[in-house]
């Protein structure tokens, strides 16, 4: 059974930083796509990096400069290292996981968006 469980999440003030793990189980992990996501409170859900397992990245243009996704192989773990917070980044934070099919990598990012496993989520609250 393929399980994502996301930590690292509270409360910080504007400017400061804070790491997001995400722990992944029941599957082939260093093969997969990976990914975060967050939900504003009242707002959609939507990407904010992914990385595949060739280690390439990919940001959207809000996060640019000041997140970094990478990955830890040998411990099956997702980081989101988040700095120069800003009360937008308000969230609850995911990751996300395309696994591969046997010894076929996935397209990382998947399309169409097309997602198969999520964690349940940790929250980020950033003050002014």
């Amino acid at each position: 059974e393929v399980e994502l469980v996301e930590s690292g999440g509270g409360s910080v003030q504007a400017g400061g930083s804070l790491r997001l793990s995400c722990v992944a189980s029941g599957y082939t992990y260093g093969g997969s796509c990976m990914g975060w996501f967050r939900q504003p409170p009242g707002k959609e859900r939507e990407g904010v990096a992914t990385i595949a397992s060739d280690g390439a990245t990919t940001y959207v243009h809000s996060v640019t400069g000041r997140f970094t996704i990478s990955r830890d192989n040998a411990k099956n773990t997702l980081f989101l290292q988040m700095n120069n917070l800003k009360p937008e980044d308000t969230a609850t934070y995911y990751c996300a996981t395309v696994p591969p099919l046997g010894r076929v990598r996935p397209v990382c990012p998947p399309p169409r968006d097309e997602w198969d496993y999520w964690g349940q989520g940790t929250q980020v609250t950033v003050s002014s």
